[in-house]
């Protein structure tokens, strides 16, 4: 179970992965070795996964994010771990989820422009038999974007 300074401790993470264990001990009022040993214990836990830098996709090219719903004829597991690997190895899918209702699948693609997608789609669509639909969905202009969780 997190306590309130294991989740300040993720928040202060989560806004800013490169603070030192100094400044993190410092901000939950610890010294650097109960810190040290907190992170520790929630990486041991898998409660957190890593620390990354985020990138602005605009300023390497990568401006066009579409939303790609898709139906499929065939649920066996020997088909579903096919086309989780073929779709896992395409680096433009950013995120991929299983879904409940009218699709079968979610992802989100981060490609260059709409040649770049057309040629994604291709290999996606020849990846696999079986996809009875694919839809396309482009984002106009991106609102809120954030990979902090709620957790205060």
């Amino acid at each position: 179970m997190l306590d309130k300074i294991d989740r300040k401790l993720l928040g202060l993470l989560q806004q800013d992965c490169t603070l030192s264990l100094q400044a993190l001990a410092d901000a939950v009022n610890l010294t650097t070795t109960p810190c040290w040993k907190r992170l520790k214990r929630l990486e041991d836990d898998g409660v957190l996964l890593g620390r990354v830098a985020l990138l602005d996709p605009e300023k390497l090219g990568l401006g066009l994010t579409a939303f790609v719903l898709i139906k499929t004829q065939h649920h066996s597991s020997e088909w579903y771990c096919r086309f989780v690997t073929e779709v896992t190895g395409m680096p433009e899918v950013l995120g991929f989820w299983r879904m409940a209702g009218e699709y079968d699948y979610l992802m989100r693609v981060q490609v260059a422009d709409m040649k770049s997608y057309d040629e994604f789609y291709k290999r996606l669509v020849n990846s696999v038999p079986g996809l009875s639909d694919v839809t396309s969905s482009f984002a106009m202009e991106q609102i809120k974007y954030t990979t902090a969780l709620p957790i205060e």
